[in-house]
């Protein structure tokens, strides 16, 4: 709202541009008002008083008292009408000789409560929140997943199973099959369960919420290995985006047959180079360019040192190339896979 000494000024600069050849219209729009609204702040070159804001108005005689809006209201939430709207309601209450106000009316009081399109069944379901796992060390925490991988024909495919240390992204355990299902995860859990002598130690298993995921063999051998399952949520592909990161790696990688693999060997064949080449020479950009393999045995801390040292080197011979600290090279403490968005240690962490 302007201010009456703003309107006064406002007046007196539209003049003075009219005055020296301006247009009216563009005077007025120069100052973010439109011409009417000038022509009723003034009267023979004065400013006139706007009393609309300070208005009384008396309120209407067929208004509805406080009663009346309170009944619409516990007559609409009731368990006899609260999946019902308006337009069915006033002619029930009708049919029973009983008359509050109109069906605009009804509206209207339901529209101010924010009560219109959210009553009885109809009511908004609880959105249910991402599952949120934190990991300090590597075997802590593992996702994993199933891709396609083409196959010699059109609509033939092989099928790769995976699982990645979070903490570390290391794959832990892979296989390619011709077919999904849950007797083959669960014999893949147990091979890397082995294979990196987990013990007893507690570990936790995301993924999404695909059949063999969920089938009996695989949640029975998880109950036996004492893994915690995890799952995605429904219809939200990136609770599980560590898993489906790594699928884009590899079929980004050069050399991928993207007109298909001859035959199952093949296939597995070149996921062994990949795994090879993922865990030993990639340098993960997640973890401070270290590989995998360096993270997950515990070398990535001795690594980061080396490098810090060497850039505080190459800063004390040539300090002029330098305008502020040398290059961070510490490794977070904590992964967290899907962490709480209004959780001020997980935001610092990431």
């Amino acid at each position: 709202m302007i201010l009456s000494r703003d309107r006064e000024m406002v007046v007196v600069l539209i003049y003075e541009a009219v005055e020296s050849g301006a247009a009216l219209y563009k005077a007025c729009r120069e100052l973010g008002i439109a011409e009417r609204t000038f022509q009723r702040w003034t009267e023979d070159g004065s400013v006139k008083v706007d009393g609309r804001p300070h208005a009384v108005r008396p309120e209407p005689s067929n208004k509805l008292s406080a009663d009346e809006r309170a009944e619409i209201i516990s007559v609409m939430t009731s368990d006899e009408y609260k999946s019902l709207p308006p337009s069915q309601v006033v002619p029930i209450l009708a049919d029973k000789e009983r008359y509050i106000a109109s069906e605009s009316t009804f509206y209207r009081v339901l529209h101010e409560h924010k009560m219109q399109h959210r009553r009885g069944r109809a009511q908004r379901a609880a959105r249910k929140h991402a599952t949120t796992h934190t990991a300090t060390d590597s075997n802590q925490l593992w996702c994993w997943d199933i891709t396609w991988l083409p196959g010699p024909a059109k609509g033939v495919y092989f099928y790769l199973y995976l699982i990645l240390d979070v903490f570390s992204r290391k794959i832990v355990g892979w296989e390619i099959h011709e077919n999904e299902s849950s007797e083959q995860a669960s014999q893949l859990v147990r091979k890397a369960h082995l294979n990196e002598a987990v013990g007893i130690k507690p570990l936790v298993l995301h993924s999404d919420n695909g059949s063999p995921m969920k089938g009996s063999s695989l949640m029975a051998t998880l109950d036996n290995l004492g893994i915690a399952s995890s799952y995605s949520r429904p219809r939200v592909s990136n609770d599980n985006a560590f898993a489906e990161s790594i699928f884009r790696t590899c079929k980004y990688r050069p050399g991928y047959p993207y007109k298909g693999f001859s035959a199952l060997e093949e296939a597995r064949a070149w996921v062994l180079e990949f795994v090879h080449w993922y865990n030993v020479r990639h340098r993960h950009s997640g973890i401070k360019f270290m590989t995998p393999s360096q993270r997950h045995n515990g070398k990535a801390k001795q690594i980061a040192v080396q490098r810090s040292v060497t850039y505080e080197a190459a800063k004390a011979r040539h300090p002029e190339r330098w305008s502020g600290n040398t290059r961070d090279w510490s490794l977070p403490e904590k992964v967290h896979l899907n962490p709480e968005k209004n959780d001020r240690e997980f935001r610092s962490a990431l």
